[in-house]
C-alpha cells in the first residue's frame, strides 16, 4: 500500500540572493559569512569608538567601550538563554508543525527558528556541508523541513501523514452538516 503525503514547498524570497548567486559555486560545500555582516559590526563599534574620544576623550572611549559589552552580553545571554530551553526539549520536536509553517519565513536564522520551537532540529544533512537541513516533528508526525544556507532560512516543506479513510470521512461529513 503506497502511502500518500501531501508536500507543502515554500521557496524562499529574494532576500537572500544578493548573498548566493546561480553563478556561485562551492567546491567545498561550505558557505562563507556575507561580508556585510563581517565588515559593518566591527567598522561601526570603531567609528562609535573614535567619535567618543573626539567629542568625550578617554571617558567617552570607556563608555562607548561599555556600551559595547553591554550589548554583546546582551546577545550572549539571548543565545544561551534559547539554548537553554532548547535542551530541556527533545530533539526534533515541536508542538504543531504546520503553525511552525505559517510562522516561517526566508532570511531568518537558525537561532531564531531554534527560538521558535524551543527545541534544536534534528540534522537531516552531513556535518559541515551546505545546505544544511533540519526537521522538526510534532505529534500527528508532520514533519518540517528546513534548509538553511550560511545559517539564514533558505527554503522549507511540510510534510503531513495521510489521513485514514474513517478519519476524511468524519472530517467531510462534519463539514457539510448545517
Amino acid at each position: 500500500m503506497a502511502a500518500n503525503v501531501s508536500v507543502i514547498e515554500v521557496p524562499a524570497a529574494n532576500a537572500d540572493d544578493r548573498f548566493f548567486k546561480s553563478s556561485d559555486t562551492c567546491e567545498n560545500q561550505t558557505m562563507q559569512m556575507p561580508s556585510f555582516q563581517k565588515i559593518a559590526v566591527p567598522l561601526g563599534s570603531l567609528v562609535l569608538i573614535v567619535l567618543a574620544y573626539r567629542n568625550y576623550g578617554w571617558q567617552g572611549v570607556a563608555l562607548a567601550v561599555g556600551v559595547l559589552v553591554m550589548w554583546l552580553l546582551l546577545h550572549f545571554t539571548r543565545m544561551l538563554q534559547i539554548l537553554q530551553r532548547a535542551a530541556k526539549r527533545p530533539k526534533g520536536y515541536v508542538d504543531s508543525a504546520v503553525m511552525l509553517n505559517a510562522k516561517l519565513r526566508a532570511g531568518v536564522t537558525l537561532l531564531h527558528v531554534v527560538a521558535m520551537t524551543r527545541s534544536l532540529g534534528e540534522l537531516q544533512s552531513q556535518s559541515d556541508t551546505q545546505p544544511e537541513i533540519f526537521s522538526w516533528t510534532d505529534g500527528s508526525q508532520s514533519v518540517v523541513r528546513c534548509e538553511f544556507w550560511g545559517g539564514k532560512l533558505k527554503s522549507w516543506t511540510l510534510e503531513r501523514p495521510p489521513q485514514t479513510e474513517p478519519q476524511a470521512a468524519s472530517e467531510s461529513a462534519s463539514s457539510t452538516a448545517p
